[in-house]
């Protein structure tokens, strides 16, 4: 039976957050707090480190609350949940990067981190001495990073470029670098967080492929990813983060299923009627979104999938001339991609005006209109992108709001029997007979 490598035991990370400065709306009152602010300030100082016990201010969040679990030796564990679940708090922890507020976590082995682009990268430095340096780092002798060098190169493709400062690398090429080093020097237990996901595809696909033959000697893979697909792909267990705590664990394609369940929207609708809390920044906020369908009076989680369907993007623009741009990913139970699409020229049929010219400031309502009889009988999760063109995101909003589509033509059921696949459009079939 494989050993424990990795346990944590009632893991908690609280943080204290900024907030709001108070503003005095008379002389006297902005007179009195300039008088005392330097106490103030003062205490604001102390309050950073200093805790009670019992607080539950407002400028204190729990990142991680009450995290327990063991992972064996040889054991690939997918994390996921939504972003600022406390996966990646999880992973610094384990990497000793923060310490937690209580409890505690233990890593029996040498671990390697690939926690953001760069982490443990110097930006001055050269590929070929970080490389040495990263080695270092993981405890490995100078004669046994020698011998790996050559074939850690070659894995990332950066060959050209190794005798470049880092600092010059592209996102990309630094995460190809980073994940190559991790990979062949051997550490027992290696820690990725979502980082996979700058680099391209063929690449993601190496990794993937790596990450598989690391286990099959023996080493143990914690692996964060909103790439849901490739969690079932690689990791046999996964666990499910929500505020903080676990919320499943279990089989990943169990635990996946679930995690996407929980995205209905029994009405059809996700509104934010707080500006200021909406996703987004002081470019753009992100206001509803909304799941349509022609014949009825409002927002919908069940629609027919022999109409079309229409996606409802309502948004404020907070600065003038933007070129703005929006965007929609859509996945079906299983995490996978059905599609990616915008408003942009090259994806849209119509003539969107708002995507031509910049956009003064004001509420924008987007709708992207998918076309009958394209979507199968299914569960769908909807992602929302919303960012300054060319490719420049402000928002990015991860499985927002879903829907469900259900057939209501009897002769599609009468000729398939069912439906499979992915998609299900009509196309264009035609018979003739060639015997004369």
């Amino acid at each position: 039976m494989n050993k424990t490598i990795i346990k944590v035991e009632s893991l908690s990370k609280r943080y204290r957050i900024g907030l709001k400065e108070e503003l005095q709306d008379t002389f006297v009152g902005a007179l009195t707090s300039w008088l005392k602010y330097p106490l103030s300030n003062f205490k604001r100082l102390q309050k950073l480190s200093r805790f009670n016990e019992n607080s539950e201010s407002e400028d204190i969040i729990w990142a991680l609350r009450d995290i327990s679990f063991e992972v064996k030796q040889g054991e690939v564990l997918g994390i996921i949940g939504k972003n600022g679940a406390g996966k990646s708090t999880l992973l610094k922890i384990l990497s000793r990067i923060t310490e937690p507020t209580s409890g505690w976590a233990k890593a029996n082995g040498r671990v390697a981190s690939l926690l953001e682009v760069g982490t443990g990268f110097h930006q001055e430095l050269t590929g070929r001495e970080n490389v040495f340096l990263n080695g270092a780092i993981l405890g490995m002798k100078k004669e046994e990073i020698e011998r790996k060098f050559d074939e850690i190169v070659d894995f990332s493709g950066v060959g050209k470029f190794i005798d470049t400062p880092v600092k010059r690398y592209s996102s990309g090429m630094t995460v190809r670098l980073a994940f190559s080093v991790a990979a062949h020097l051997e550490p027992e237990i290696m820690l990725i967080d979502e980082v996979l996901a700058v680099g391209d595809v063929e690449f993601q696909k190496k990794c993937l492929g790596k990450m598989k033959d690391i286990t099959i000697g023996g080493r143990t893979i914690i692996f964060v990813s909103h790439n849901l697909p490739s969690i079932i792909k690689l990791c046999d267990r996964a666990i499910l983060i929500k505020d903080g705590k676990i919320e499943q664990d279990g089989k990943s394609i169990d635990v996946v299923a679930d995690y996407l369940s929980n995205f209905e929207s029994g009405n059809g609708e996700v509104i934010w009627e707080n500006i200021e809390k909406a996703p987004g920044n002081d470019n753009v906020r992100l206001l509803a979104v909304r799941i349509l369908q022609d014949g009825y009076d409002g927002p919908i989680q069940l629609v027919d999938r022999c109409k079309e369907i229409q996606i409802e993007i309502t948004y404020i623009n907070l600065q003038e001339e933007l070129p703005l741009y929006s965007g929609i990913r859509i996945k079906d139970s299983l995490g996978t991609n059905i599609l990616h699409t915008s408003n942009h020229k090259a994806n849209n049929i119509l003539e969107d005006k708002w995507f031509i010219n910049p956009q003064t400031k004001g509420r924008y309502k987007s709708v992207c209109r998918i076309p009958a009889n394209l979507l199968i009988e299914g569960q769908y999760i909807v992602s929302v992108l919303l960012g300054i063109q060319p490719k420049n995101t402000q928002i990015k909003e991860e499985n927002i709001i879903s829907f469900r589509t259900f057939d209501s033509g009897v002769e599609n059921r009468r000729a398939l029997g069912g439906w499979w696949g992915v998609v299900g459009p009509p196309m264009a079939w035609g018979t003739v007979r060639l015997d004369p």
